[in-house]
């Protein structure tokens, strides 16, 4: 990365990109925050931890870029995405997640997302994905993007088995940790809800994909993650 230098002081200094960013992790936010603080076009104007605040914050002080994760502790990120682009088209808004990019790039297009990008990407890709959305374009990894265009040349636009469609992005996000197998108290724990609301999300699942009980949504969602990570979904 190439070092700042001191500009002359009759120079006008470059306007910064203005970053914000909703992430439930403190250090994930504070690592992220330096990394672009460090970049001399851009810097991070606020964070928020959740929903709420990040919504409150769009409308009190509007960011060039909102950086969105999926997992959030009051509403689904891609969710979240969905509403503010219905009112802010023109915020330029970005999913940064650890949940696989092939699961749910589609997903956060669909919502009005710009890119994707993984939290283990290297810092070189991330200054690409930044540069690339504040130019007004989009970004999202060769692997990825080579898949979705496949599936629209083709003639159909990228669709899912058995149902999974019909699912919210949060039935969807629970449907893959099923996948993953977790259990019910672990996915509770980790996007901060009851156990009773994860099992009523697992209700709505089983009614949507039309499967007979709560063992046969596991089977399919280990199936389904499974022939993911083999390449055959």
């Amino acid at each position: 990365m190439s070092t700042n230098t001191h500009k002359a002081s009759n120079e006008t200094p470059a306007v910064r990109k203005r970053v914000a960013l909703l992430d439930d992790h403190t250090m994930m936010r504070g690592g992220v925050k330096v990394f672009i603080d460090s970049l001399p076009d851009f810097e991070c104007c606020w964070e928020a931890a959740d929903c709420k605040t990040a919504l409150e914050k769009v409308e009190s002080d509007m960011p060039d870029i909102l950086l969105v994760d999926i997992t959030l502790p009051d509403r689904n990120g891609l969710e979240f995405i969905k509403d503010v682009h219905s009112v802010h088209p023109d915020l330029v808004m970005m999913v940064i997640s650890m949940h696989d990019e092939a699961y749910y790039a589609h997903r956060a297009l669909k919502a009005g997302a710009k890119g994707y990008m993984m939290k283990n990407m290297g810092y070189d890709l991330y200054e690409a994905a930044l540069r690339k959305v504040a130019s007004g374009g989009s970004w999202l990894s060769d692997a990825v993007s080579e898949q979705i265009l496949k599936a629209y040349t083709s003639g159909s636009k990228p669709r899912m088995e058995g149902g999974l469609d019909a699912l919210t992005d949060r039935e969807f996000e629970i449907f893959q940790m099923m996948g993953d197998g977790r259990g019910t108290h672990e996915i509770a724990e980790s996007l901060r809800i009851s156990p009773k609301t994860v099992d009523v999300h697992r209700m709505n699942i089983r009614t949507k994909m039309k499967l007979e009980d709560g063992a046969a949504v596991t089977r399919f969602a280990i199936r389904w993650v499974e022939s993911r990570k083999l390449g055959q979904g």
